[in-house]
């Protein structure tokens, strides 16, 4: 199966400037003259939580895998260059599921022009898992952190929230070149991608920069997805956009004069909205519907497997 899945794996990856040595040698050599830090990321997917191969094309599987690393290297306003590619494919079929990983994967790897560099298979007899290594470059500002946000920031989101299970956390755009703009435009502070559920992403901003915060939930971008699924569980919409997770937009604390002038703006091809500020006094703070202002919850995803709160 190896062997047969290389040949059909070199006559796609199409040639790429970085790459003096790719897939089939024992190790990748890439043209890596920069001056800019090497950022370095990996993610591993797992069939039956990441997602469910009885349920969808392969091809997004394998996409997702590429995605999530390209949506790290967004939160670090990177720029991504390389990735390697690791499958542990179950036996029955693998060389028929490698091919449609990566007819999935390869044609993102190209929009945002990442050289396939190599990668490893292996065939076992439990589900699928795969790795991807993504390597990127610091932009002109350098990295963009999550310990950098200061009180008085501004919160601001990308794109929309919540229901991301009905399609979104398989299909979703990196926000790599939206982070990149950002970045070379704006003042901004901190940063990360809303992976794992905004109330809980929040949280982990605010421990890395000391800080506490206020959402106000009228604010919060509702995903028509998010309204869906509110229909489907009872719980309210923003309690979605809140602690679904996978939405894969961007968090953003801004300084507020820098953040008056990207709402004004609106730069992006997306919406921009504030959904809050950072605090001095430690802790997460809602203000509901109703204007009351309540503690919130930093509910989200765990990678024990379940929804939680932290």
């Amino acid at each position: 199966m190896e062997l047969e899945f290389l040949k059909w794996l070199t006559q796609r990856i199409e040639p790429h400037p970085l790459v003096r040595v790719g897939v089939g040698d024992d190790a990748a050599v890439l043209r890596w003259a920069h001056e800019r830090d090497c950022l370095v990321m990996v993610d591993m997917l797992a069939d039956g939580v990441d997602f469910h191969l009885s349920e969808i094309d392969p091809r997004r599987a394998g996409r997702k895998a590429l995605a999530v690393n390209l949506s790290d290297a967004a939160a670090m306003a990177a720029r991504p260059l390389a990735a390697v590619v690791a499958l542990s494919l179950p036996r029955a079929g693998a060389g028929q599921l490698a091919e449609r990983l990566y007819e999935g994967l390869l044609p993102l790897a190209a929009a945002y022009n990442v050289a396939i560099a190599g990668g490893d298979t292996n065939t076992w007899d439990g589900p699928l898992c795969i790795c991807v290594t993504l390597l990127a470059e610091s932009t002109g500002r350098g990295p963009l952190l999550r310990s950098g946000g200061r009180a008085g920031d501004r919160l601001l989101v990308t794109g929309w929230l919540g229901g991301s299970i009905l399609g979104k956390h398989l299909d979703f755009e990196p926000r790599v070149r939206e982070a990149i703009t950002l970045h070379e435009r704006y003042t901004l502070h901190a940063c990360l991608d809303i992976s794992d559920g905004l109330a809980l992403d929040l949280w982990r901003l605010c421990q890395a920069s000391g800080c506490g915060a206020v959402i106000e939930l009228a604010a919060l971008p509702l995903a028509e997805a998010a309204r869906r699924q509110a229909q489907q569980t009872k719980q309210p919409a923003h309690f979605h956009a809140l602690s679904d997770g996978e939405d894969f937009e961007l968090l953003l604390a801004v300084p507020p004069q820098a953040a008056e002038q990207i709402l004004a703006e609106q730069p992006l091809a997306i919406p921009l909205t504030q959904i809050g500020w950072l605090t001095d006094q430690p802790g997460l703070w809602q203000i509901d519907l109703q204007g009351q202002m309540i503690e919130l919850p930093p509910a989200g995803y765990l990678h024990q497997g379940a929804k939680t709160s932290a």
